[in-house]
């Protein structure tokens, strides 16, 4: 038996013997349900800056021994900072990458190397053309390889690893289905190198890259289970909830070939490193009370009573004494008396953030209320990352704002080109060529745009990205679909703000590092209307993604402009995302609606007529745009229906964010 099967082997025996749920340490330990040793960072970039040192230091420890550092790395957003980190070490701190030699996990096939989503293009400009790794130093599987020599260009891959003596580091991402690598459900722990057809729900998640599911490769070369399991050290980072689920099945559930990340339980050198996001579903975290003694402050006993309530299918004031004790809560009793009191004051607190009044109730005692009464009539700037965000996450609330009599201002913080499809935009050109020939306009340019813009997009590949002037014409689109929206609202289009911030303007998913100039733009903007209220995106689940650099933006220019006068009197409200909302011990305003506002909001977000039938962003989530708002705003109100309290058709739900 050769030396990576005993390998294998041993893996499997030890993951029998671990596979206890829960454990415990000696007495006075607390209990654990971890199998694999996982660290939690505040966000991603710490978390990236410490796996990003770990590396570093493998690297010079290696220099010092004379010899190389063989890394295994992953593509995919995850990575993305810990090579920004690396980048930043050698340019700064003299870290020298001529030891490493580097084996990628996988590639899509077939795909040219220059293709856009091509993981070698993807490499070379995160990192192997930014430092001084040699060229003949990396490897990444070959998406082109003619498929009668894929078995053996497959083992050659792992044989090139053998030959440098195995991988000390392998770098892992996991996908929303648990696989490592392109593994994909069902792959066994000892499977290797190999083509493998992808799941459908990668593909999906995979699509919002490649501009439609459609487009994406149904297959990929992947470094097998096997040589992965014989890296001498693995790390797995996952950043965001999205990830939560398949984090805590990997960690804390069985092994299974389902979840192929599972099979790390065993190894014997494997850390996961998360932000909060991703760790929100572990048992530490979600309910920490379970596991070990806890502070018991408000936020605590909040989300122990919202999660207790949630968990036996209980009104919040119907809960027992011998509900807290059966579900590891007795210390609350200890410490609070009989849950009575607890009961009431939670439910108290819930209450207090329900609010048909998001900008204040003027003339009413507002101490309970989430928002101030003064200023009666307030201005109110709403930062929508994407053209639509503002209808789709808060289109209740902006509706209510506008009838109340604020004043409200939109900034659209990107144009959103990239969503728009190539024949929707042919179609508006071609609107134009006839507009002008109907009313005898005469407009060579136009018709050269037109005929320019059909070669293009006929003949285009998949290495090249959109020209300026099909992107101006999308990103056009875009904005007269935000106008309309605001119209429909009742705002004069002279308050939509269309910031069409820098960083975007790629042509790509891939985006630029926020820079000075995106900050400026949206301090001049907030320095020009003086808002008492502000709502902006907080969403953060991708740390590269276009909502949370947006709210870097926001949060940089909000640090620039808290010593001015007019900031005292501003709040900041954050709303999230079509896909998943606050938890209910986090929302400090909860906004209401009536059957007749949540059709009237499904009315605000049809104005975004390029974004429905076929989105080019889809996700893994067939639903349109306006089916998973409504699921989610309904899902909201029913859950404070369960929890005790008033039963609402819709609520949108929100928390202020201080600085």
């Amino acid at each position: 038996m050769d030396q990576q099967a005993l390998n294998t082997q041993t893996i499997l025996m030890q993951t029998a013997d671990h596979a206890t749920n829960p454990t415990s340490g000696t007495i006075g330990q607390p209990i654990t349900y971890e199998k694999i040793p996982t660290q939690i960072f505040a966000n991603s970039k710490e978390a990236s800056g410490a796996v990003a040192r770990e590396i570093a230091d493998l690297i010079r420890q290696t220099q010092k021994e004379g010899r190389s550092c063989v890394l295994g790395l992953a593509t995919g957003s995850s990575p993305k900072t810990v090579y920004a980190q690396l980048v930043r070490m050698h340019r700064e701190e003299g870290l020298s990458f001529r030891n490493v030699i580097s084996f990628n996990l996988d590639e899509y096939y077939q795909m040219e190397p220059d293709s856009i989503h091509s993981y070698h293009r993807f490499m070379k400009e995160q990192l192997f053309d930014l430092v001084d790794i040699p060229k003949e130093n990396y490897f990444i599987p070959d998406g082109t390889v003619p498929s009668k020599l894929l078995r053996e260009y497959c083992a050659s891959y792992e044989n090139k690893i053998n030959a440098v003596g195995g991988l000390d580091f392998q770098l892992l991402g996991i996908g929303g289905n648990g696989h490592i690598g392109f593994n994909e459900p069902g792959s066994l722990i000892n499977a290797r190198t190999r083509l493998i057809t992808l799941d459908h729900s990668t593909r999906a998640a995979a699509s919002m890259e490649f501009g439609g599911l459609h487009k994406v490769p149904r297959k990929a070369i992947t470094l097998g289970v096997a040589p992965i399991l014989n890296a001498r050290r693995i790390v797995l980072l996952a950043w965001g909830e999205r990830k939560a689920s398949v984090i805590r099945a990997a960690v804390e559930g069985h092994v299974t070939e389902l979840n192929p990340a599972s099979y790390l339980q065993a190894h014997p050198d494997v850390s996961f490193v998360l932000d909060e996001s991703a760790a929100s579903e572990l048992t530490r975290v979600k309910t920490p009370w379970a596991v070990d003694t806890v502070v018991w402050d408000n936020k605590m006993v909040k989300k122990a009573i919202t999660h207790l309530s949630k968990t036996l299918r209980k009104p919040i004031l119907k809960l027992t004494d011998k509900d807290y004790n059966d579900n590891g809560m007795s210390d609350l009793l200890a410490q609070y008396g009989s849950c009575y009191e607890i009961n009431i004051n939670v439910f108290n607190q819930l209450q207090h953030t329900i609010t048909g009044w998001p900008g204040g109730k003027p003339n009413a005692d507002d101490t309970h209320r989430p928002e101030r009464a003064q200023p009666a009539k307030k201005r109110v700037l709403i930062f929508s990352p994407h053209p639509d965000d503002d209808i789709i996450s808060m289109g209740g609330t902006f509706q209510r704002l506008v009838d109340q009599g604020h004043e409200v201002h939109v900034a659209y913080q990107t144009s959103g080109n990239i969503a728009v499809a190539d024949d929707e935009a042919l179609r508006f050109i071609d609107f134009v060529v006839d507009f002008d020939n109907g009313f005898g306009i005469e407009s060579p340019e136009t018709s050269k745009l037109f005929q320019d813009a059909k070669n293009f997009l006929r003949h285009t590949k998949d290495s090249e990205i959109d020209t300026p002037e099909i992107r101006k014409v999308k990103g056009l689109i875009r904005r007269g679909e935000a106008k309309a929206t605001c119209r429909f609202v009742g705002i004069p289009t002279s308050q939509a703000h269309f910031l069409d911030m820098p960083f975007y303007e790629t042509g790509t998913v891939q985006k630029k590092p926020i820079g000075e100039e995106d900050i400026q733009i949206v301090e001049k903007l907030i320095e020009e209307i003086k808002p008492h209220q502000i709502y902006a995106a907080g969403d953060f689940a991708d740390p590269h993604g276009t909502h949370k650099v947006c709210w870097d933006a926001i949060e940089a220019a909000l640090e620039r402009s808290k010593h001015k006068n007019f900031m005292k009197d501003c709040w900041v409200w954050l709303y999230r995302g079509a896909w998943a909302e606050w938890d209910i011990y986090e929302i400090e305003m909860a906004v209401p609606m009536s059957p007749d506002q949540v059709l009237k909001k499904r009315q605000g977000i049809f104005k975004h007529q390029s974004q429905k039938d076929g989105v080019v962003f889809q996700g893994e989530d067939s639903r349109e745009f306006w089916q998973r708002a409504e699921e989610r705003n309904s899902a909201t109100a029913q859950l404070y229906d369960n929890l005790g309290l008033a039963e609402y058709e819709a609520m949108e739900a929100f928390v202020r964010w201080k600085f």
